[in-house]
């Protein structure tokens, strides 16, 4: 049997403050390009649909189309979650809009977890689809007061679906989760809302399923077997997620339970990378215009006038820079102990907008911090501050 494992689709997200509509546009053409080549028998989507809970419009459009295209093949049975970041209740209404027979979509925890059958030339295989839950919401579902991490939700969920799976059956889960061993992103949020509270889950709590599609990790890898994988997200959402070759897994289910695994690049719209230089070289002929994502590092000894509105005309999604020569504190520059404290209060507000936005003060920002801190400094120098 042929399964076809994505996740983390992000559907809504800006980069930066740049829109990421097209580039999912790309990423589901794409996705039903591989159908269309690969012909799995199922297509599993492990949470994570959209990026936020109540995502916009366009983005809810943009995934009804595509699910429209997928029902409409007629040839791949749907196996899709909610993940930390979807609203639950959205996802499951979709089930209602669902062939029942052919699709299997869990928003909110249960404690009866449903099992889509898919049989093939081997027999039955049993999927189960386990979304996202919070702890506390957990204890209410499986009524047991014991719950407290996202170990022990997943154990419940796991514990559940175990007993709708037919004898002798193959059996495939989809969850959200971080997985022992997994390596994260900076742009994945916690999965806890317990304050220092664990949010990984030991791989032995899959023990008994064939293969497990993961979600939440935007790196693609495997997880304490072969069988466990997470797919990864189709696009980089961080500038840390440069040079990763995104991808689709397309996973092979033999017979007798084993897995053959290969992976299907995805191919970006626009790439995420950083630049490191002095302004002139990366203005230079031979440095190329790109569409890219960018973040610089510039290596100027001094602060330049207006660099930005002059690499944006070279790189129009220039997404912040820093200078790599003013970064460092006088003791690093000694052998000493480097520090990335800022220096000035124009650093400061500019390291809060690179870590709230990733990108620094726009023309207009800069405008009124230096008219703001002129007036500080004058007020200073008369004794009025």
């Amino acid at each position: 049997m042929k399964i076809l494992h994505t996740a983390d689709l992000h559907l809504g997200r800006y980069f930066a403050g740049h829109s990421l509509h097209d580039d999912h546009d790309a990423i589901l053409a794409q996705i039903l390009k591989a159908i269309a080549d690969h012909r799995p028998d199922v297509l599993i989507i492990a949470g994570d649909i959209f990026d936020r809970a109540a995502p916009p419009e366009t983005a809810v459009g943009q995934f009804n189309g595509f699910m429209r295209n997928v029902v409409d093949d007629g040839r791949t049975a749907i196996v899709l979650i909610a993940g930390n970041h979807d609203s639950g209740e959205r996802i499951g209404a979709m089930a209602m809009l669902a062939d029942g027979k052919r699709t299997l979509v869990r928003g909110s925890l249960s404690a009866r977890e449903p099992t889509l059958i898919v049989t093939d030339a081997a027999g039955p295989v049993a999927f189960s689809a386990l979304p996202f839950g919070f702890e506390f919401a957990a204890r209410a579902c499986f009524d047991d007061p014991e719950i407290k991490a996202p170990a022990d939700v997943l154990r419940a969920q796991v514990a559940s679906a175990r007993t709708r799976v037919p004898d002798g059956a193959r059996w495939v889960i989809a969850a959200h989760a971080f997985v022992d061993g997994g390596a994260g992103s900076d742009s994945e949020r916690p999965l806890t809302r317990t304050a220092g509270g664990i949010e990984t889950v030991p791989a032995d709590v899959f023990d008994g399923a064939h293969y497990v599609a993961l979600g939440h990790l935007h790196r693609a890898q495997q997880v304490g077997a072969p069988h466990i994988r997470y797919a990864g997200s189709p696009l980089a959402f961080g500038f840390d997620e440069a040079g990763q070759q995104k991808s689709m897994t397309l996973v092979d289910l033999g017979e007798d339970g084993r897995v053959e695994v290969a992976l299907i690049p995805f191919q970006p719209l626009r790439g995420v990378r950083t630049l490191r230089g002095r302004l002139d070289e990366l203005l230079a002929d031979g440095t190329p215009p790109s569409n890219d994502f960018v973040q610089f590092e510039l290596t100027d000894p001094h602060r330049l006038i207006d660099p930005m509105k002059r690499l944006r005309d070279r790189f129009p999604n220039a997404c912040g820079l820093v200078y790599a020569a003013l970064e460092r504190k006088p003791a690093e520059a000694a052998g000493g102990v480097p520090s990335t404290e800022p220096e000035t209060p124009a650093d400061v507000v500019g390291a809060f907008l690179n870590a709230v936005r990733q990108s620094g003060p726009t023309e207009a920002e800069q405008a009124i911090l230096d008219g703001a801190l002129a007036d500080v400094a004058s007020r200073a120098g008369d004794g009025l501050a």
